[in-house]
């Protein structure tokens, strides 16, 4: 199949303006106990920020700070507690000169968020809650609505879909034009199509392969395949070794329009794209 010919786009975030004229990669930081790839890991301030270091030096154009797991069966974190996970992460990383995303689904957290500086504003849910699109219209803040089926405890108990890709597009579509209606303009909004929130291996692979169509939508897709279940389904590798896989389902969004990556392994996927954006530009050349 021919590569998707990547669209130039900008992405207003934060204090910074993306050109998004080559994939971005966006470094995961979990400060948190219990996610599924690195929860524990990286639960202390000085942890985290020496990992969202690690991963600007590894490569990444802009790092995503989370402090509530979301994985299947995962359970709510309060206000609070998400807030002393993820705002000292946020202060100490200021500094770094890349854009920080914060990934939460509560209204209050994210005016917190976008009034500490942050650039960006991920939320599993959609901005679905009351007041969670008026929590970040007002800012510069960017926001990455993501789709899902469920709520995290049970999403992957029975996920159903008539035509994943449609009901999944469509969703996204009709959540962009609620942000506009909000006030939020197109050039702060990306999407994520949410591989394994409420989805089957056949639906994420599915969604995966047309994902140009979610792409055609005009603003920049966001797509996190990394380390996920359906990269061990695939593999057979547990967890903390699916960076092949995971690297190859990356390159495969790529191709298929995604213009920023949500990954846990900066460096093996910067070494890719790499690879695949000289590729790409000799072909451009030529």
């Amino acid at each position: 199949m021919p590569s998707f010919h990547f669209r130039q786009m900008n992405l207003q975030c934060g204090t910074f303006r993306l050109v998004l004229n080559r994939p971005l990669i966006m470094g995961v930081v979990n400060v948190t106990p219990d996610s599924f790839s690195d929860g524990g890991h990286y639960h202390n301030l000085d942890a985290a920020v020496a990992h969202a270091r690690r991963l600007i030096d590894e490569g990444a154009d802009l790092l995503d700070i989370g402090g509530e797991s979301t994985r299947p069966g995962a359970a709510a974190v309060s206000l609070e507690e998400e807030r002393r996970r993820v705002l000292p992460v946020l202060d100490a990383l200021l500094s770094s000169g890349v854009p920080l995303s914060i990934d939460t689904q509560k209204p209050q957290l994210m005016r917190e968020a976008a009034a500490a500086g942050a650039a960006m504003i991920n939320d599993i849910n959609g901005f679905e809650a009351a007041d969670a699109l008026q929590a970040v219209s007002g800012s510069d803040c960017a926001i990455c609505i993501m789709h899902k089926q469920g709520q995290p405890q049970t999403m992957q108990q029975a996920p159903q879909y008539r035509d994943v890709v449609a009901e999944v597009d469509g969703y996204l579509r009709a959540r962009v034009a609620a942000a506009e209606a909000a006030g939020i303009t197109q050039s702060r909004i990306v999407v994520d199509p949410g591989f394994g929130f409420g989805k089957t291996l056949e639906h994420n692979l599915t969604l995966l392969r047309a994902l140009d169509r979610v792409a055609a939508a005009g603003v920049p897709v966001l797509a996190g395949l990394s380390r996920k279940s359906m990269i061990g389904a695939l593999t057979e590798r547990e967890v903390g070794h699916r960076v092949f896989g995971s690297v190859a389902a990356a390159l495969i969004a790529v191709q298929r329009g995604a213009a920023i990556l949500r990954v846990h392994d900066v460096a093996a996927t910067r070494d890719a794209l790499a690879v695949w954006n000289a590729v790409e530009s000799i072909k451009i050349k030529n």
